[in-house]
């Protein structure tokens, strides 16, 4: 039986995730990372990503979450972010219409902080089409 420790995702209004995985992956602003039991001790800020994370019966699962803080100590690994949906919880034509609107405010921004925002609109509403797109059919 592989190692496991203990992952945990928190929104401000919720917990997202708490149990027991082999491993987690994600994207911190230098590059996607993986996470392992007896992983060394750190603190990185992530950036809007899909997470996915491997249970401990070895299956893995996908979120998407935004950016947030991710610390990983010696008996757990907390991840704190300001959103989290699984592909299910996706709204697709909420999110195709948030990348409309994001492409639009990139043709049009004038200043550099609307051209930020919209970019960074950007990219989350693509990283969650690309989840709602992979979720797995409801029975």
């Amino acid at each position: 039986m592989p190692n496991q420790f203990t992952f945990e995702v928190y929104t401000p209004y919720r917990l997202f995730y708490s149990d027991s995985v082999e491993a987690v992956t994600l994207t911190l602003q230098d590059g996607e990372i993986g996470i392992y039991a007896n992983h060394d001790f750190f603190t990185a800020p992530v950036v809007p990503c899909v997470l996915k994370v491997k249970n401990k019966q070895g299956q893995w699962k996908a979120a998407f979450v935004t950016e947030g803080i991710l610390e990983v100590t010696h008996h757990k690994t907390v991840l704190l972010v300001d959103a989290a949906e699984w592909p299910e919880e996706i709204d697709g034509a909420r999110a195709e219409a948030a990348k409309r609107q994001a492409q639009e405010a990139l043709e049009f921004g004038m200043l550099k902080f609307e051209i930020d925002n919209a970019k960074a609109a950007l990219q989350r509403a693509e990283i969650r089409l690309k989840l709602w797109a992979m979720r797995q059919p409801q029975p």
